[in-house]
């Protein structure tokens, strides 16, 4: 059956089927080569998008606005000083007013719950560019770059992260593999395991597309025959007090040369969300060298999040 995903909200890869995020990732490619080729599309002509954050960016905020610059859609960018997003307004009623102005909202803050309330009340989809909870296009953009490096299926591949196994990124990263396929496993500390009801989730989703889940204290056992080896920054935002005490606790997780070696496989691949801190969770020296993709993998932040909105709210 053909996927149509017109009106639907993007607010976590938990409530999209596997077909629905294949489906997702070949409209990527598509959009992705169509731009290498100087191909200027009309998906998003004559649409208008409202970019709320709350949280600063770099990618997400540059990949919303040049994906609707190239599709021909009008983006604006609202800060958190620029409205009154769930403070002198609630956010039901910011929500409906702009579901009345704008074809599609994208947010990016802090609580999960402000992105699905926004969605409860706009009336156009809502697109989650990151909470607290969840970070689902940034893993859309890592299943792409899975995808370059071995091949469309992605069934059966292995994909370790290192670091704080309860962020977002990891969240997000433990839903995407388990819905598609790719063995997963979180090599964190337990004082930083994932939440055990969304672990769950994710066991169950893995069972289902022949995946496995595996959440393990040592590094070196997590990246044991992985293809490809994730990381992130070990203090996010709205975390810098417990900078030190993080520091301490992560620095056995550095993805370095001697961990990238572990996997006992040449051709593993080093992922990054960035920014990274160079020399914390990663050294310079793998950060540069040959295995790492990262910025293949921000770059595809813009495919892929382009595919999302014309997937939503396009003239497809």
């Amino acid at each position: 059956m053909p996927v149509n995903l017109k009106g639907r909200s993007f607010l976590t890869l938990l409530d999209f089927s596997p077909d629905e995020i294949t489906y997702l990732l070949d409209l990527s490619a598509d959009l992705k080569a169509k731009k290498r080729a100087g191909v200027r599309g009309t998906t998003l002509a004559g649409k208008n998008v409202a970019l709320l954050f709350e949280k600063a960016s770099t990618r997400t905020r540059c990949a919303f606005t040049v994906a609707c610059a190239d599709e021909g859609a009008h983006p604006e960018f609202l800060g958190k000083d620029d409205i009154h997003l769930g403070g002198k307004e609630d956010v039901k009623d910011t929500a409906r007013v702009l579901g009345r102005m704008f074809d599609g909202i994208e947010f990016r803050g802090f609580k999960q719950g402000m992105a699905e309330e926004l969605a409860r009340w706009a009336g156009v989809p809502v697109w989650n560019g990151l909470t607290d909870a969840d970070h689902p296009t940034q893993v859309l953009a890592d299943l792409l770059t899975l995808r370059e490096n071995f091949g469309r299926g992605l069934k059966g591949l292995s994909l370790a992260y290192v670091g704080d196994g309860r962020n977002n990124v990891a969240n997000a990263l433990m839903i995407g593999c388990a819905k598609v396929g790719v063995h997963f496993t979180i090599g964190s500390p337990k004082e930083l395991f994932p939440d055990p009801a969304l672990a769950a989730k994710c066991e169950a989703a893995a069972r289902a597309s022949g995946a496995s889940l595996r959440i393990v204290e040592s590094p070196k056992e997590s990246v044991r025959g992985a293809d490809a080896v994730y990381t992130d920054v070990w203090v996010s935002m709205g975390e810098e007090d417990q900078k030190e005490f993080r520091v301490k606790l992560l620095k056995p997780y550095q993805v370095n040369a001697n961990l990238m070696a572990a996997t006992g496989r040449d051709s593993t691949i080093f992922l990054h969300c960035l920014p990274a801190v160079k020399g914390c969770e990663v050294t310079e020296e793998v950060f540069e060298s040959p295995a790492s993709k990262v910025f293949d993998e921000a770059e595809n932040r813009l495919h892929t999040i382009k595919a999302v909105m014309a997937a939503t709210i396009g003239n497809l």
